[in-house]
């Protein structure tokens, strides 16, 4: 594997469209996810109305990488190895006695399949993206208060969460206007989503002029992408992409055969009959890589095009697409942006500061970096009071250098360089930091552990 990793050098650029190409307002997004989730349960499922209000600061629990133990009530942050570093029983942190009492020093029970990216199980559900993450403080508040009311012991009430989710994101939801999530932001767009930086958008026509085919590949469906693309890159947005496919339903888009995910045309954002095969260019509904590649192919006149895929979700995008497609992968990681957060004020000269793009950003956002859960990328070992600390890295950073190429905060981070800029690859050496653009989170740095965990 080469050690350099370079755009000039692929010939198919695609994007996720989430957190991806179109970047939300986070804490006014988490606040509507969490509303729109709490409402459904109160309204619809009869819990506990006291979910519906939020202490201010409350959304300092979301922290990515979390995994909810769904039986026992307990979010882990687990470390590279499976064992657990950090947990709560619902909104409550345990202590490092009842860490070690329940979980031990050895690997979690279901850290084989979650460590695959098996995301459907009735054991646990895994948090890796904005659109889940308000989600796992409302699962916590609701083992609070079963706690409070019920002293259960064991969980159910998993499948009134999955209602929730289903009730406000379904396909027809943005067309009937159904829930809280679409009908908010269809209303007020500005409020929730950051239009997309000239800088960008001067990047993506860079790209299609020197001769990269674009895609755009996500799993929102057809009418809500468009609200969101006319949003956040303006009405011309088609030309931006030679192939744009909506409800791709990843990460089955990347692991499912032909036969068992076609493609579909769309009318009206209705999906028509399945197709046998991708012919040209165009818009398109479901699918999968095989037959994606297979147009690929021809659209370049290559045997063996080269793809990247830029996207946020580990399990969405990242994993898939490295892993049953081998495509390159480009990793976006807004908790690159908030990694300042818990860094001394001396330090505030860094290269993230280039242009003064980033200034402000992490004043906007409540929870790059938990205090609940601490850094994403490394933690302590919990110990007993007198034992020496180890740092070991969390689960979720080895994943990022296992499976992207890259790992960058935003598009905008590398909108302005050249095309043929040389990105070192995670895979080059030994170091766990190579992949970082434009400089690797402090915790991963050496001597940062005494301002990193606090």
């Amino acid at each position: 594997m080469q050690q350099h990793f370079s755009l000039a050098e692929c010939d198919v650029v695609g994007f996720d469209l989430d957190h991806t190409l179109c970047r939300y307002q986070l804490p006014q997004s988490a606040r509507l996810i969490y509303d729109s989730f709490a409402q459904y349960l109160v309204t619809e499922k009869g819990y506990d109305e006291d979910l519906l209000t939020l202490a201010p600061d409350s959304l300092d629990f979301c922290c990515k990488g979390l995994v909810l133990d769904i039986e026992e009530g307990n979010f882990l942050k687990l470390a590279e190895d499976g064992t657990v570093l950090r947990a709560s029983h619902g909104t409550k942190s345990m202590t490092v006695e009842e860490i070690l009492e329940i979980y031990g020093r050895k690997e979690w029970k279901h850290f084989n399949t979650v460590s695959g990216m098996v995301s459907r199980t009735a054991k646990y559900y895994l948090y890796d993206n904005y659109f889940d993450l308000p989600g796992a403080l409302l699962c916590a508040r609701v083992v609070d208060s079963l706690d409070q009311h019920d002293g259960q012991k064991k969980y159910d009430f998993w499948k009134d969460m999955v209602a929730a989710i289903q009730h406000n994101y379904k396909i027809s939801a943005f067309k009937e206007d159904c829930g809280m999530y679409f009908p908010e932001v269809k209303n007020h767009p500005d409020k929730y989503l950051q239009r997309c930086p000239e800088s960008v958008k001067k990047w993506l026509k860079q790209l299609k002029s020197a001769g990269k085919i674009l895609l755009l590949i996500t799993s929102s469906h057809s009418d809500y992408c468009r609200l969101l693309c006319e949003h956040v890159l303006g009405n011309d947005f088609e030309e931006y992409f030679d192939i744009l496919i909506t409800n791709a339903l990843k990460p089955g888009f990347f692991s499912h055969t032909p036969n068992q995910r076609p493609f579909r045309t769309l009318e009206n954002d209705e999906e028509q009959e399945a197709l046998l095969s991708l012919d040209k260019p165009g818009w398109y509904s479901q699918g999968n890589a095989i037959q994606l590649y297979d147009l690929l192919k021809k659209m370049t006149g290559k045997l063996d095009p080269k793809v990247v895929y830029f996207g946020d979700s580990m399990h969405s995008d990242i994993f898939p697409a490295h892993h049953y497609s081998n495509w390159e992968t480009v990793f976006i990681l807004e908790e690159l942006l908030g990694d300042k957060g818990i860094v001394p004020a001396k330090a505030e000269s860094e290269p993230l500061e280039k242009k003064g793009k980033y200034e402000g950003d992490q004043l906007k956002v409540p929870y790059f970096v938990s205090k609940q859960w601490g850094s994403f990328f490394m933690d302590r070992l919990p110990g007993l009071e007198n034992a020496e600390e180890t740092l070991v890295h969390t689960w979720s950073c080895k994943c990022i250098s296992t499976y992207s190429t890259i790992a960058i905060p935003s598009l905008e981070a590398i909108a302005d360089l050249p095309l043929d800029y040389r990105f070192t690859r995670f895979s080059s050496n030994s170091s766990a930091t190579a992949g970082y653009y434009p400089s690797p989170p402090r915790a991963l740095l050496p001597n940062e552990d005494s301002v990193m965990m606090k």
